[in-house]
């Protein structure tokens, strides 16, 4: 394997999940990059660090607002196990926050 990752899970020409430790690369395949904030620089990037986070999505949310981070909407895809959240770095470069089912809180 390169980089002397192991291969977590795959899946064929769409995504890849690579662990050195107690770090988690997950690589998967995107369209149309990304928007940048600068579009006036013409930066795209279809690039996005995804931070699996052991706590409340919707708590880290709110204080990543309260700190001046654009974020959006919390979101769900069917079958996938995980809340998710976007957000932008100052930059505009998109990073994901994902927290597995087995942290969500049922109110």
């Amino acid at each position: 394997m390169h980089f002397a990752l192991d291969l977590v899970e795959e899946i064929d020409g769409e995504w890849v999940v690579l662990q050195g430790g107690a770090v988690e690369l997950a690589l998967h395949r995107a369209g149309t990059p990304f928007p940048a904030a600068n579009r006036s620089a013409g930066a795209t990037s279809n690039a996005k660090i995804v931070f699996s986070i052991p706590e409340d999505i919707g708590a880290m949310r709110e204080r990543m607002i309260a700190a001046g981070v654009v974020m959006r909407g919390v979101k769900r895809y069917d079958g996938f196990p995980y809340l998710l959240c976007d957000g932008q770095d100052p930059e505009g470069n998109v990073f994901q926050l994902m927290q597995p089912d087995e942290v969500r809180q049922i109110t």
